[in-house]
């Protein structure tokens, strides 16, 4: 049987959050770096993996993964079964979350990003309107974290007692504004 292989670039949120769990979980993978930076997701080749041209993408054996959604639900559910939690209920939550986290969290982190820090690097104008929205659902997004998600005793997303894929994910997305922090200083 072949390792499980991760195709990823780091500086991609989702690409580090896949990592995280493998990593967390103990799941044996390899590592394969896809600098988007030099636009390898857009090569033939990798796009015989992803048709979408987008990381992280996921191979076991024959089987590919590519869409986020589709890798937190459909890998932690089947190829990385021993972590995702058995009780429907359970797996609605973390799937609820991570939902949410692509419609709204996500949304105004990137947006936020893409119009500060990203602009000069790709070469577009900074455009400080969008930037505002993305910073006003980026806030709205962290109130709703601490006031829905978190509620609670549990230092973990929907009341479980370790770390999800769900977490995880959130977590990296929040890392991702470092970034501004790093630049803007």
């Amino acid at each position: 049987m072949s390792k499980l292989q991760v195709y990823a670039d780091r500086m991609s949120q989702p690409s580090r959050a896949v990592i995280i769990f493998c990593k967390v979980n103990g799941i044996d993978f390899e590592e394969v770096e896809i600098r988007l930076g030099k636009r390898q997701h857009q090569t033939p080749q990798f796009k015989e993996i992803n048709p979408m041209g987008q990381v992280p993408a996921i191979v076991d054996g024959r089987f590919k993964l590519f869409e986020r959604s589709a890798q937190a639900e459909v890998a932690t559910e089947v190829l990385l079964a021993k972590e995702y939690p058995a009780d429907v209920s359970a797996q609605a939550k973390i799937n609820s979350v991570l939902d949410w986290h692509h419609s709204n969290l996500r949304r105004g982190v990137v947006s936020l990003i893409r119009n500060t820090v990203l602009a000069p690097v790709l070469g577009v104008p900074p455009n400080p309107e969008a930037a505002a929205e993305g910073e006003k659902l980026l806030c709205s997004s962290l109130s709703q974290i601490e006031s829905f998600w978190l509620k609670g005793n549990s230092k973990f997303l929907c009341g479980f007692s370790r770390p999800s894929i769900a977490d995880l994910s959130l977590v990296c997305e929040i890392m991702q504004l470092e970034v501004r922090q790093h630049v803007c200083i």
